[in-house]
C-alpha cells in the first residue's frame, strides 16, 4: 500500500475513483475535494491530496489538512494538529481489507510530521456513517465531543 501525490499522469486515474452510490451522501467527490485544496492552498493553508495504490492499482485517495483555515465550522482541535480530511477506497475495491491497510500507510506518514509538529490527528464523520465510526475507532479514534458543522469529530494521538 503506498501513498502517491498527484500529477499530471495520475490525476486523471485517481478522479474517476468512486465510492457506491449509498455512500456518496457520506464521501466528498475526488473532484471537490481537489477543489477544496486548492481553496486551502490559495489561502495559506495546508492541503495535501494523494493517490491510494496497491502495486500499480488507484484503489482510492486520501487528503491531508494541518492547522486550522479560518473556518468557522473548525474543532478547536484542529489548530497545529493533523486532520485526515477525505479518505476513500474504490468501490470496487472494497470489501477486501484495503481500507484497513490504506488508513495504517496514513497514519505512519502522518507519524513522520510531513508539515509541522503536532500530537493529534483528527477527523469527522457523519453521524448516521457506522461503517467509517467502525473503522476508525479499530483505529484509535475515539470522539472527543466536538464537531465539525454537522460531523462528529475523533481524535487519535500520533
Amino acid at each position: 500500500m503506498e501513498l502517491r501525490k498527484l500529477t499530471y499522469s495520475n490525476v486523471d486515474e485517481v478522479l474517476a475513483l468512486t465510492v457506491r452510490e449509498e455512500q456518496k451522501e457520506f464521501v466528498a467527490s475526488n473532484e471537490y475535494s481537489l477543489v477544496d485544496a486548492y481553496i486551502a492552498l490559495s489561502n495559506g493553508g495546508c492541503a495535501q491530496p494523494f493517490g491510494i495504490y496497491e502495486g500499480e492499482e488507484p484503489v482510492g485517495f486520501v487528503m491531508f489538512g494541518y492547522g486550522t483555515l479560518d473556518d468557522s465550522d473548525e474543532p478547536q482541535i484542529a489548530a497545529g494538529n493533523y486532520c485526515l480530511w477525505r479518505f476513500m477506497i474504490e468501490q470496487k475495491h472494497q470489501g477486501r481489507g484495503l481500507g484497513k491497510k490504506a488508513l495504517q500507510a496514513c497514519l505512519d506518514y502522518l507519524q513522520t510530521r510531513p508539515l509541522g509538529p503536532a500530537e493529534y490527528c483528527w477527523l469527522s464523520y457523519e453521524p448516521e456513517n457506522e461503517a467509517a465510526k467502525s473503522l476508525y475507532k479499530k483505529f484509535g479514534f475515539a470522539e472527543n465531543g466536538q464537531m465539525c458543522g454537522e460531523e462528529i469529530v475523533a481524535v487519535r494521538k500520533l
